[in-house]
């Protein structure tokens, strides 16, 4: 199978830092070309993930994450360069709408954002000639009108990822500097069970950056360790040696990538009970959910947590190999028309914080 892997216009593939969509588009390429498929991905110029990349495409635009125009003219590029593959696995919001797609090419896009209103009007009509994946079934609950043909979880090579000892003495928290991942959050659950937090975010763009001069750096204090953007060694490091790893998110996000490098790591996760994150804690198990006024009475049972049952969840249930094949099979049933119908969805989880 010829496959045409679209990414965004911001960040090579694979990221240096922080960037997870990016993460899962050089998984699936990987994993395509491992099964041995043709993948040609359209992705900033700089990308080393070792499979063909598209010519023609563009530098890194990283100063303009988010922008419009630079996604659609990365689009433009992108489907122009992929009028010979056999199906189009698309990763952009605007390349679904795209009216000059080559015909009679399959296109496959994944939502990786909220499905608020807007969106939902978006996808509903993508869903004319797109098959679309939902990456979690609450994201997919959120907006039932749209016609997911089928959700697929996230996976990483834990290959690469080592299992921490978790005899750091501390608690640890990776992000973004945003109200809605639950810094402050993390910095008072802390405090409050007076441990060590150490704290790796990504801080690019103007909210972020207000969010932490004005909110959260006032209150940094002895307890945290803020070390900023890390490369994955040391990211995989901090985590494999905390007690916990903390997610006291704020908003119902879509899929939680950090929580599966953190359980690579055979560290527990605490977290709040939104989004998909009670599709990825097994709690009690691989770690504890619930308000977020909750989770300093869960520190403690938390050490106790088995990391080898940790790394395990990750390696059963979002490995590199399920989402790969799950995917793969998506595409044969393309290519061979037999395009699977909606999914079923549970209702939203209750929402609380």
């Amino acid at each position: 199978m010829r496959i045409g892997l679209i990414a965004g216009p911001w960040i090579p593939i694979p990221p240096l830092t922080y960037g997870g969509i990016e993460r899962v588009v050089d998984t699936l390429a990987r994993g395509f070309a491992a099964a041995g498929h043709d993948v040609l991905l359209a992705a900033p110029t700089e990308s080393t993930c070792p499979v063909p990349l598209l010519p023609g495409m563009r530098p890194a635009v990283r100063d303009e994450l988010g922008s419009t125009m630079s996604e659609l003219s990365h689009v433009i590029r992108a489907y122009q360069g992929l009028q010979d593959v056999d199906i189009i696995h698309d990763h952009t919001l605007a390349g679904p709408l795209y009216a000059h797609r080559p015909a009679k090419v399959p296109v496959v896009t994944t939502i990786h954002g909220p499905l608020h209103k807007e969106a939902e009007d978006l996808y509903r009509a993508m869903a004319r000639d797109v098959a679309i994946v939902a990456i979690s079934r609450d994201q997919a609950s959120h907006a039932p009108e749209v016609p997911v043909t089928q959700v697929i979880h996230h996976g990483m090579d834990v290959s690469a990822v080592p299992v921490g000892s978790g005899r750091g003495g501390y608690l640890c928290f990776v992000g973004r500097a945003s109200h809605d991942k639950g810094l402050l959050e993390a910095i008072t659950l802390a405090r409050d069970v007076g441990m060590h937090l150490k704290i790796a975010v990504k801080m690019r763009e103007p909210d972020e950056i207000r969010y932490f001069r004005e909110v959260i750096e006032p209150m940094l204090g002895p307890n945290e360790d803020f070390v900023g953007e890390v490369d994955d060694a040391t990211k995989y490091r901090m985590m494999g040696e905390a007690t916990a790893f903390l997610n006291p998110i704020q908003w119902s996000e879509p899929f939680g990538l950090v929580m599966i490098e953190a359980l690579a790591t055979g560290t527990p996760v605490i977290g709040t009970r939104i989004g998909s994150a009670p599709e990825i804690v097994e709690h009690g198990r691989t770690g504890f959910l619930g308000k977020t006024g909750e989770l300093q009475g869960f520190v403690e049972a938390a050490a106790g947590l088995s990391r080898e049952r940790c790394r395990a969840s990750v390696e059963d249930r979002f490995s590199a190999h399920r989402m790969v094949a799950q995917h793969l099979r998506l595409f044969d049933d393309l290519l061979a028309g037999r395009l699977p119908g909606g999914v079923p969805v549970t209702p939203p989880v209750h929402q609380n914080r």
